[in-house]
């Protein structure tokens, strides 16, 4: 099975996929889609629609994991980064029903084992669990594994974080 991960971002987004080996997670690939600051947002998200549906097409995940926002102050941050998340969830929705999300908090405690762990803590254990030389890089693609991680070891339980 191939699951890829979404860290959601409209500057950033990261992506990691991950395939299952037996009862192994194997790294296959990450990276990021970026857009311009000084592009309109309209076209951040087109482009941001078009990547997405070109990593769908790329690599063909039986899964989809998307990390839920969490935003304590910025309100306008949080907006358009909401957009930039609702564009990949429709890009994705066209492709499969197997949309799955999990919150910052329950990524950690899957992949660290501690809710609350730092952001290093959580690259060291995706470099470890996948066997790596360094963790992925750039950070978003890093949480974006990591998310995919967390479905991994969620099995049949999985389910339960399916988007309604």
């Amino acid at each position: 099975m191939r699951i890829l991960g979404i860290d959601p971002g409209l500057a950033t987004m990261g992506w990691g996929l991950i395939r299952s080996e037996g009862h192994k997670p194997r790294f296959v690939a990450c990276g990021v889609i970026t857009t311009q600051p000084d592009t309109p947002l309209p076209r951040r998200l087109s482009e941001i629609d078009t990547q997405v549906a070109q990593l769908l097409s790329l690599y063909e995940p039986e899964a989809i994991v998307f990390e839920q926002l969490f935003f304590a102050r910025n309100v306008t941050t949080a907006f358009t980064v909401g957009a930039a998340r609702g564009v990949a969830i429709c890009r994705c929705a066209n492709y499969t029903q197997q949309l799955f999300e999990y919150t910052p908090m329950q990524i950690k405690q899957a992949v660290v084992g501690y809710g609350k762990a730092e952001k290093m803590q959580v690259q060291q254990m995706v470099k470890l669990l996948l066997g790596l030389p360094t963790h992925p890089k750039p950070d978003d693609a890093a949480d974006a594994v990591a998310a995919a991680l967390t479905h991994f070891n969620a099995g049949r339980f999985g389910q339960h974080h399916l988007m309604k």
